[in-house]
């Protein structure tokens, strides 16, 4: 027996595929310079909040706590960031100027492939499908 495919569970998964997309792109586009994806969210969050702890890194990245500690372990050893006694127990997490190079290169590469994904869409296009997305999260970022 063949199962249909509702509107709303199309909706949800044409917006993991485009996702997915940007995801194994940034992976492919971002080796030449020594990074993957996830790093560079990674590297991105940090210079977004520099000095937070690596339990809000997880979640700016979307990531287990322990995913993270593990990433950046592998961050720290390639000398991308450094790490740094905080308040109490907490760990600081700050870019290296190798970081900042790595996270610098990698937003113009971001940058091109996001431009080229929404290529097709109007920019009124762009800002209503941001509008929406925001919706869904409950989250508004204007």
């Amino acid at each position: 027996m063949r199962v249909m495919i509702s509107k709303l569970q199309l909706l949800g998964r044409t917006i993991k595929q485009a996702q997915y997309k940007h995801h194994r792109t940034m992976d492919s586009r971002l080796a030449p310079i020594g990074s993957t994806m996830t790093q560079w969210d990674a590297l991105r969050a940090i210079s977004r909040q520099p000095g937070a702890s690596a339990h809000k890194l997880a979640q700016a990245t979307f990531q287990t706590d322990q995913a993270f500690g593990t990433l950046a372990n592998r961050l720290e050893a390639q000398g991308l960031i450094e790490r740094r006694p905080g308040y109490g127990r907490r760990i600081e997490h700050h870019l290296t100027p190798e970081g900042q190079r790595i996270l610098e290169d990698g937003t113009v590469i971001a940058e091109e492939i996001l431009n080229d994904s929404f290529k097709n869409l109007s920019e009124e296009e762009r800002e209503t499908l941001l509008n929406l997305l925001n919706k869904i999260i409950g989250e508004d970022l204007t």
